[in-house]
């Protein structure tokens, strides 16, 4: 019923088409910026509307849409902030979809030194694990759920470095400021699939799916360019880029 909606969503804005170039200004979660900027070149290439991308965490730009920043499209990591929005008033109602489900990982840069079972992190040979803030960003409420689960929480504690988003997370590893962290796969992972370092593809049995959901905003209510962007997030094109990033489609 869901994809039914969007689906007749997306055929309402498509023959809305305009063929005036436009603008519109998109916020989306960091674990998506990379594939959120090819998809952005597509989308351009093929309607002539340019997106102008802002990235963070999810948390943070829920405070900054209620407080009624210009966003006109939302991309989340995860789906229960676009939900939220919604009820709130804050985003149109029927636009939400799933666009990925995405993946998290234990990684660091260095080859061989993460094992498939992540069982370094029971070993203790590191000093630092960066994470991102569980308050603000889903993936890392996803690796505190996962810590919990493993039994390692109170273990780990004092070796977090926490991030406010999954982006500085990962740099907090790609800076070697810690040895390892938990972030999203995509992140280190580039289109062609060749993975960087070394990593732990973490069981999606132990946290909850990080079903990341896109929603038209409040700002973007009868905007024609926001309405083909989004109903552009469910073509093809969109749906390969994705993919190769490593998320799961719905």
């Amino acid at each position: 019923m869901k994809l039914l909606k969007f689906s007749l969503f997306a055929l309402a804005w498509l023959l809305a088409f305009s063929a005036a170039a436009d603008t519109v200004q998109v916020a989306v979660a960091s674990n998506f910026s990379q594939p959120m900027a090819r998809i952005a070149a597509a989308f351009q290439r093929d309607t002539g509307h340019q997106l102008l991308l802002s990235s963070g965490s999810s948390g943070k730009f829920y405070a900054q849409i209620a407080s009624g920043a210009p966003f006109e499209v939302f991309l989340s990591a995860d789906d229960e902030i676009p939900l939220r929005l919604e009820k709130e008033g804050h985003a149109v109602a029927g636009s939400r979809t799933t666009y990925a489900i995405g993946k998290l990982v234990l990684w660091s840069p260095r080859p061989g030194y993460v094992d498939d079972k992540g069982e370094v992190l029971r070993g203790g040979g590191f000093t630092r694990l960066a994470v991102a803030n569980p308050k603000t960003a889903p993936y890392g409420a996803a690796a505190r759920e996962l810590m919990e689960r493993q039994g390692l929480r109170q273990t780990l504690q004092p070796r977090l470095v926490q991030g406010e988003s999954i982006a500085q997370a990962y740099q907090f590893v790609a800076s070697g400021n810690a040895e390892l962290g938990f972030v999203a796969l995509s992140q280190v992972r580039n289109e062609s699939g060749e993975i960087r370092g070394s990593l732990w593809l973490v069981p999606q049995a132990l946290y909850t799916p990080t079903r990341q959901d896109a929603v038209l905003l409040a700002k973007g209510r009868g905007k024609a360019a926001a309405g083909q962007f989004m109903a552009y997030l469910g073509s093809p094109k969109a749906a390969a880029i994705i993919q190769s990033f490593g998320y799961e489609l719905p």
